[in-house]
């Protein structure tokens, strides 16, 4: 996942919603959204390569979400998929603020990550990237993770935030449709405005669009989930591949019940 976007206590109707778009190489192999044969409760697309997820929900209302961290040059160490991160949370019991401390004492296994991990009412955040590690509760309000730590203000991060909050402002029955269309923005920023991350300017011109399109990686998923205030959860991912955006899609709409 390179791009979280989620809004957290926005108001009864909508207390948490969630629009992301995973970049990814296009040679590693995925399954889409559907709830796991081995994990019934589970709904997420899956890395076929690890076994783990990048973003997903369980029935009792759990969600959680994973980004890498950009590193440039930097050696992977890690030797564990981050996308196990996330599984492991949706298939187990224990409360995200628990998990992610859990998490942290084990931090040291995995390459440069962000973990979002909730249940209704409560939304944590933990990076092994950060100066604590330390679950922090997310506050009130529309936030956002690229490939940085939280709320770092790239500029896709900065336009796409400020989108979300002017479409859950506006309201209305389209709001689904209205964040697909954020993640879909393919439009780059000028080289001023571009972080450093050691992948020299080029790729940083490529990388800093919503909407990532080449050959070889991309955005391979657009992903909307939206909790309703009665409990009901409205999940929809997009598959694209390259030159082909919107290929597929499909749609999942359950009610929660308790874990």
């Amino acid at each position: 996942m390179c791009l979280l976007l989620l809004s957290c206590g926005g108001g009864p109707d909508l207390p948490l919603v969630v629009a992301a778009n995973r970049d990814e190489f296009r040679a590693r192999p995925a399954a889409p959204a559907a709830f796991w044969e081995d994990a019934p409760d589970v709904l997420a697309g899956r890395d076929l390569a690890a076994r783990g997820t990048w973003l997903g929900a369980s029935r009792s209302g759990r969600f959680a979400a994973v980004t890498n961290v950009r590193e440039g040059g930097a050696a992977k160490n890690g030797t564990r998929s981050r996308g196990l991160l996330v599984s492991e949370f949706l298939k187990g019991s224990a409360d995200a603020k628990s998990y992610l401390a859990g998490v942290a004492a084990e931090a040291g296994l995995y390459d440069g990550f962000n973990l979002v991990a909730g249940e209704p009412g409560a939304v944590f955040w933990l990076s092994n990237r950060a100066r604590s590690t330390d679950p922090v509760r997310i506050a009130s309000g529309v936030h956002g993770i690229s490939n940085a730590l939280l709320d770092t203000p790239w500029p896709k991060l900065t336009a796409a935030r400020r989108r979300v909050e002017e479409i859950l402002v506006e309201g209305g029955a389209d709001v689904a449709a209205r964040l697909f269309d954020v993640l879909a923005d393919d439009a780059r920023f000028e080289d001023a405005h571009l972080p450093e991350t050691g992948v020299g300017v080029e790729r940083e011109r490529v990388l800093s669009s919503a909407f990532i399109d080449t050959p070889d990686y991309g955005t391979r998923t657009s992903t909307v989930l939206l909790l309703h205030g009665d409990g009901r959860v409205e999940f929809e991912e997009r598959t694209h591949e390259a030159g082909r955006p919107n290929a597929a899609a499909r749609r999942f709409a359950f009610a929660t019940r308790p874990s």
